[in-house]
């Protein structure tokens, strides 16, 4: 973009209309630019593009992986973009990620519920399109402090200051970023799939994460109980994302096909199988049961299938669901993983039990055997007992080194009695460069936690309530809070500008001039925080 040939441009479209005298052409642009996507279409067009350039970078150097953090509404991710370019000065390879749990826990009208694709199907939409409107917002009130920063440096008479804002003008680089959204199991059949992700794509998304539980019996990846469907009803959903994605211009959109096979030891159904070897065969290799010896062995309302060249009788639960042999997850995890590959998806996600780089790479190695770049979105559970796990993986590596652990008690590691020892720092070092690990040793593209947000707002919050019901009272927030913004620099310490209040001025003035009245004047509150 131009910021001074935009106005010289679009100058040329008043100055041919004869009554539009009171518009002034630079006023226009910046309303322009405060609005980069006219529609949430164009949100998911563009982001589409920067996911599958960051993709092909990651394939050319691990070290470029990406991350995000789960956000429950618009404003939670307006604050984590606005921080991210505040700290680091770009959002490349930073993207949010829309959580089934949270959507199920917060945004439902019926208020919290289990991660069980209960709530309502259109809420993710509704969230998707929440977040970029804030995310939309952020961009308008950052090009609105340049403006009027712009025309402080007008009025002192400062050439080389307004050189140097418009060039931020015209780098200008957006706070709206790549969402990865939780279509959970695709809330039933394939045309409902469908239906659902169009209204996903239409609110911005580029990128859509689609798991092979069965969509009535679906559970937390994190929870037992999981149980799995054959790959072609899977297959079946793959495509019905794609052909929504192609239907609204976006060829380009991203799926990651989700497994959550490591976890889940049922199925609700048996596969079609046409012949000896063929997916569903391979599917059904998978099912425990007794072989069928003669029609003695069959009782009434059995279930038998051939496999293997012999007559097997699954196990079926009294829920009707059939179970696997035991030891079977990841034999199917990598199945699950090469036949989604090879048939439309882009990113492989796999619910692990734990924060695992050795376990993660098992598995896409053999992966990647049949397609080589093979990359994963991976889960940073909240699940995960992060200190316990990783301080347990470094008594084992002890352990199996030869080295002596006998101070430790494996069982006891959480405890804080072992924050100070050797054992838990190297712990944290491990935990702190498990992603950049992870990414080069394990294919892992993207690292995401999918609903830190939910936890930081309990915690922030009952630290609040302690001291402002209790003995601080007042300095509870005043310096547990609002001193921390002023002095972190957080742009919500003013509220009413975060808010639009000094955008909306600015549109008064544009559209009244002289005879605007507006809300930032001498009896502002917001003017106490200034230059702080």
């Amino acid at each position: 973009m131009s910021y001074t040939k935009d106005i010289e441009a679009l100058g040329s479209v008043v100055g041919a209309q004869s009554t539009w005298n009171d518009i002034n052409p630079e006023s226009a642009v910046r309303m322009r630019l405060q609005n980069r996507f006219n529609t949430h279409l164009d949100i998911a067009k563009y982001n589409a593009k920067i996911m599958r350039e960051d993709m092909a970078a990651y394939d050319a150097d691990t070290s470029k992986y990406t991350q995000s953090l789960g956000c429950w509404h618009g404003f939670v991710g307006q604050q984590k973009m606005i921080s991210i370019k505040k700290h680091f000065g770009s959002t490349k390879g930073r993207y949010l990620y829309l959580s089934g749990w949270m959507v199920a826990a917060l945004r439902s009208e019926f208020g919290p519920l289990p991660d069980q694709s209960m709530h309502e199907k259109t809420v993710v939409a509704d969230l998707i399109r929440e977040l970029y409107t804030f995310l939309k917002q952020a961009d308008a009130w950052e090009m609105n402090h340049l403006f009027r920063a712009l025309d402080d440096a007008k009025e002192a008479g400062d050439e080389a200051k307004q050189k140097e804002i418009i060039g931020q003008i015209d780098n200008f680089e957006t706070h709206v970023v790549p969402i990865i959204a939780d279509i959970d199991a695709g809330f039933g059949n394939p045309e409902a799939t469908y239906l659902m992700a169009k209204q996903l794509i239409e609110a911005g998304a580029c990128c859509i994460q689609i798991e092979n539980q069965v969509s009535d019996e679906k559970q937390c990846g994190h929870q037992d109980g999981k149980v799995t469907v054959p790959h072609a009803d899977f297959l079946a959903k793959i495509n019905a994302v794609r052909y929504a994605f192609l239907e609204l211009g976006i060829d380009d959109g991203v799926i990651v096909a989700r497994t959550d096979s490591l976890g889940a030891g049922l199925t609700k159904q048996i596969a079609v199988t046409n012949e000896p070897g063929d997916l569903g065969d391979q599917y059904n290799a998978f099912l425990d049961g007794d072989v069928v010896e003669s029609a003695g062995d069959i009782n009434n309302g059995d279930v038998v299938i051939k496999s293997n060249g012999k007559l097997l009788k699954p196990k079926r639960l009294a829920s009707g669901l059939f179970q696997f042999k035991e030891g079977t997850g990841i034999d199917r995890v990598v199945l699950d993983c090469i036949t989604s590959l090879q048939n439309g998806a882009d990113l492989l996600w796999i619910e692990t039990e734990k924060p695992h780089v050795g376990q993660i790479a098992e598995m896409v190695n053999r992966i990647r055997e049949v397609v080589p770049d093979a990359k994963l979105v991976y889960n940073n559970s909240p699940s995960f007992n992060w200190t316990l796990s990783f301080r347990q993986q470094v008594f084992d590596a002890w352990e199996k080194e030869g080295k002596d652990v006998s101070a430790y008690d494996r069982d006891r590691l959480m405890s804080a009695d072992y924050d100070s020892t050797e054992l838990a720092q190297l712990a944290d070092q491990w935990t702190q460069n498990f992603q950049r690990d992870a990414a080069r040793e394990a294919g892992i593209f993207h690292h995401l936690i999918t609903l830190p947000t939910y936890h930081t707002v309990a915690l922030s919050t009952d630290n609040l309530a302690k001291g402002y019901f209790g003995e601080e009272g007042m300095l509870a927030y005043v310096a547990g809070v609002q001193r921390k913004e002023i002095r972190q620099g957080i742009a919500t310490v003013k509220h009413q500008d975060m808010a639009g209040s000094n955008i909306g001025d600015d549109h008064k003035e544009y559209f009244s001039g002289e005879a605007a009245l507006k809300a930032g004047g001498k009896d502002n509150t917001m003017g106490q925080f200034e230059n702080n």
